[in-house]
Order: structure tokens, then C-alpha cells, then sequence
């Protein structure tokens, strides 16, 4: 009788050991003087503060703000495409552009891949994305886990899931309360769809229009891959910037992430019961890709506006003194910017006029 062995049962750990040999390199990558490295150990360790004065935080009530996330059904398209460097990119600009919200400074970041079978280069690719992302965010990526379960996933196939863990001075903290009438809403545009909504995506283009991923849209200027592969925006860095230069007066009231629910329900999870916000439609530009998935789907305005962002990937809701200043400020982080709405008294209400 033969012996079984952990490949016949579908995992090989010297491919393994080659898959965990390809990421140092890419993770340290991400660090910096804030992370203790420990090398061989079982956990990522990070220092709260830095040793440099120059660069010292000197927070005074710190609270940790901690986000999970994944990239849902648009991993199908990555791996439909062949293409694993960006999905790793949505991955964390999902949790860090939660994080954000709060006013926290993203600290550092953990992945978990699921894999149905070891694959060296493909891993190399997914952490690239990764990498890249935790890059734009100047988050650390400190530890990680990969998981190879043959008996779950295909050959081929994958799902990832990321967590992030930030912070911010408690008197800095940013939840919506301080949302007041006559505060300006200004909505950051999106890259695209971002990661939502991507089963109705892939009904509507794949199955009922029949197009493939190489297929070119004259209106989009792109093939259908390359436009629904655009990886989500990190709007990290640009906000950081505004309240990083707003250090004693507390100007940005609101901060909502764009996810599924569009504009009205993000915007309500932060709103006081005393507030209504009215966005004002047509404030700023369509994005070619939300009216192409309309067109072929035959969709309704009420369901594009509640599973999609539409454009807006970031609401930041400030006092209306403030407002060019942030404005100018975040255009300049390399964000487009619009005036999209204001605060008025009412419910807590969103509504789009």
C-alpha cells in the first residue's frame, strides 16, 4: 500500500517554500524605521511612534481604527484576464480608504490568500499589486498569510482578504458628529467602478451584452479588461495632507468612502439626525463606463445609483469657510474635486436633486 504524502493530497511545500521566497523583497518594499523586523517569527511587530524627533507623531490619546476587506467578484476578471498585479492594489485601497474616514493614519497591513493550488509567479504578481498599494498609502505590509486549499478552490482560481490597522489622536478622531448646516460637500472622483458591484458587471457585459475582455469600446478608448481592471483609487495621501496641515482646528466633519450603496447610503452612516445632505446631480462629470454597464444592461437610475460610486469615490463633507482651501488642497494631491452638494437641517437624510 502506498504512503500518501502532502502533495498527492495537492500541496507541494518545496513550491511552497518557493512562492515564500519571492515576497521579502517586495514586502520590505513597504517598510518603514516604525517596523521591528523579525525575521522567521510568527507575527509583524510595529512601533506606534518613531524614535526620530523629526518624525515623531507625539500622539496624546491614540486610538487604533482597524478595517477589513476583499476584493469581491472582480477577482473572476483577474484571473478570466490572466492579470494579477492590480487586484492586490483594490485590495488594500479598500480598507485603507475606510480607514480613512475616521482621520486615521494607516499603520500597517496583512493579507490572506486562499489558493487552490501553489503558484510561484502568481503569488509574486497578486503581492505586487499589494505592495503598490500599501506604497501609495504608506501603509507597512508586515505579515501575511497564504493558504493552499486544493480541495476548496479550483486550480487556478484565488480570493484575497486584507486587513489594515491605523490611528489617530482621539480628539482628531473623525465620525460625522460635528457635520453642521452650511457645510460644503465635496465629492473626489473615482477610477472607475473601484470593487463593487461586479457581479452585476459581469451579468451584464459578459452575459447579456456576450462581449469578452479583449473586445475594444470605441467610447471607453479601452478594451473591456483594461477598463474593468482599473484598480481602485487610494485617496489616503491627499486627505492625510489636509488634516495633517489642519492640526488645531478640526475642519473636515465628515469623511464617506464610496462603496456599495452609492452616494445616499455611505453618506447616511455618517450623518447626525439632525442634518440632511442635498447633492446637487450633474455636479461633476460622468465617467464613460457607468452609462456603457447602463446602456447594455438596460439599468435603472435608482439601481446604478445604489450599487455604484457613479464617479464619486471619496465624500468629504467641511466647514464652508475651509472649503476652497481643502479643495485646492486635495486637487493638488492629485485628486479631481467638486463641489457636489451642502448640509441643510433635517433627518439624516441623503437626497440627489
Amino acid at each position: 500500500m502506498a504512503k500518501a504524502t502532502y502533495k498527492d493530497a495537492g500541496v507541494d511545500l518545496d513550491v511552497y517554500a518557493e512562492s515564500m521566497s519571492r515576497l521579502p523583497r517586495l514586502v520590505k518594499r513597504t517598510f518603514s524605521p516604525r517596523v521591528m523586523q523579525l525575521d522567521g517569527g510568527f507575527a509583524g511587530l510595529f512601533k506606534l511612534d518613531f524614535d526620530n524627533a523629526l518624525f515623531a507623531r507625539k500622539y496624546e490619546d491614540p486610538v487604533l481604527i482597524s478595517c477589513t476587506d476583499g476584493v469581491g467578484t472582480k477577482i473572476k476578471l483577474a484571473i478570466d484576464s490572466g492579470k494579477h498585479d492590480t487586484v492586490g492594489i483594490d485590495l488594500v485601497a479598500m480598507c485603507v480608504n475606510d480607514a480613512i474616514c475616521c482621520g486615521a493614519e494607516p499603520l500597517f497591513f496583512l493579507d490572506y490568500i486562499a489558493m487552490g493550488k501553489d503558484d510561484p509567479e502568481l503569488l509574486e504578481q497578486l503581492v505586487t499589486g499589494i505592495t503598490n498599494g500599501c506604497v501609495d498609502s504608506d501603509c507597512a505590509l508586515i505579515g501575511g498569510e497564504t493558504a493552499i486549499m486544493p480541495d476548496l478552490y479550483k486550480v487556478g482560481d484565488y480570493d484575497m482578504a486584507g486587513f489594515c490597522v491605523g490611528v489617530a489622536d482621539r480628539k482628531h478622531l473623525i465620525d460625522g458628529k460635528a457635520i453642521a448646516e452650511g457645510d460644503v460637500v465635496l465629492g473626489l472622483s473615482s477610477s472607475g467602478v473601484h470593487s463593487n458591484g461586479f457581479s452585476l458587471v459581469r451579468k451584464v457585459v459578459f452575459e447579456i451584452a456576450g462581449l469578452s475582455l479583449d473586445d475594444h469600446i470605441e467610447s471607453l478608448g479601452a478594451t473591456v479588461g483594461e477598463t474593468l481592471l482599473t484598480p481602485t483609487k487610494i485617496y489616503v495621501q491627499p486627505v492625510r495632507n489636509v488634516l495633517s496641515h489642519y492640526k488645531i482646528k478640526n475642519v473636515v466633519h465628515g469623511i464617506a468612502h464610496i462603496t456599495g450603496g452609492g452616494l445616499q447610503e455611505n453618506l447616511e452612516r455618517i450623518l447626525p439626525k439632525n442634518v440632511d445632505v442635498e447633492i446637487k446631480k450633474g455636479s461633476w462629470p460622468d465617467l464613460p463606463v457607468f452609462p456603457w454597464i447602463q446602456q447594455l444592461g438596460e439599468i435603472e437610475d435608482e439601481e446604478m445609483a445604489r450599487v455604484f460610486n457613479m464617479g464619486i469615490g471619496l465624500v468629504v463633507i467641511v466647514s464652508s469657510y475651509y472649503a476652497a482651501s481643502v479643495q485646492k488642497m486635495l486637487a493638488e494631491g492629485g485628486c479631481d474635486v467638486f463641489e457636489i452638494g451642502k448640509v441643510t437641517s433635517g433627518s439624516g437624510k441623503v437626497e440627489l436633486r
